[in-house]
Parts: C-alpha cells; structure tokens; sequence
C-alpha cells in the first residue's frame, strides 16, 4: 500500500463526518418558518396569553371569558364569533382583526388599538374603551353610538383621541 492509499481512508472518513455535520445543520437551520396557532373551538377561560405575539392565529368560536390579553400583538388575528368577555385587552394591538359576532361584553379594551379591524355585529356592552383607537373599524351605527356615549381618553401608541376615531361628533 503506497502512502497516498493510507491517505485516502481518513480523508475520505473525515469528508463523511464533515458532510453529516453540515447536512444536520442546514436541516435544522433551514426549516420553515413556525405557522400561525389554530385556537379555534378552544376553551381558553382565564388562559394567560399577555404579552405574546399571536399575529395571524386564529380563535374563532373560542372562549376567552376572562382571559388576560394584555399588551399583545394580535394583529391579523381572527376573533369571529369568540366569546371575549370579561377578557384583559389592554394595550393590545388587535389592527385588522376579525372580531365580528365577537362578544366583548365588560372585556377591558382600554388603550388598544383596533384600527381597520372588523367589528360588525360585535357586541361591547359594559367595555372599558378609554384611549382605545377605532380608526377605520366596521361596525354596525348603533353600536358606534352606543361606544360614543362612554368614548373617552387618547392612545398613548396612535396619539389619537377615542371620540374622533368614533366619529362621535360627526
């Protein structure tokens, strides 16, 4: 056996190992993106989600009553036909969310922001929307002015006032 034949067994080992190795962490590292949660139907009362980021999820027809949603990126997210009341939204960024036949009764959305959401045949009745923004949302005109009669306060993150994204004195 001649010097480069001896050679030729560890090299061609060591390109092996090198070549596994580097397979391992392209599939790792090159995996797809983690996909949008699917809490549809789910019953999620009192669950904690503040916070987080739960941009494009989906909860429809989930039941959130008093759940903390607290300073969370909703954005995208789908709410048709939850059962939100009595749940913590404060702060949260719920822009172009579903929210429609959504129910938000005594759910604390103070300070949110809801801006191009769709909101019709939502119902709010008892909400706290002090500094909330509802700039462009879609809702039905009694609701607007049943959310007229206890708009109030600025968001602290658009810098708009509750009663002008209303349309409360148009």
């Amino acid at each position: 056996m001649t010097c480069r034949q001896r050679l030729c067994l560890p090299a061609i080992l060591s390109s092996l190992v090198l070549f596994l190795v580097a397979s391992a962490w392209m599939f790792t590292s090159f995996t797809s993106p983690v996909l949008a949660e699917d809490y549809n139907r789910e019953s999620l009362v009192g669950a904690d989600f503040s916070g987080r980021v739960l941009t494009d999820d989906s909860f429809t027809k989930a039941n959130l009553r008093n759940s903390n949603l607290s300073h969370t990126d909703l954005e995208g997210v789908s709410f048709f036909s939850a059962n939100l009341e009595s749940a913590n939204l404060e702060g949260a960024n719920l822009r172009n969310a579903t929210l429609d036949t959504a129910r938000l009764t005594n759910a604390n959305l103070k300070n949110a922001v809801l801006e191009g959401a769709f909101a019709f045949n939502t119902k709010f009745d008892g909400a706290n929307i002090e500094g909330a923004d509802f700039t462009d949302v879609l809702f039905r005109q009694d609701v607007q002015k049943q959310l007229c009669k206890v708009a109030s306060g600025t968001n602290p993150t658009t810098g708009r006032e509750t009663r002008e994204t209303l349309f409360c004195d148009y």
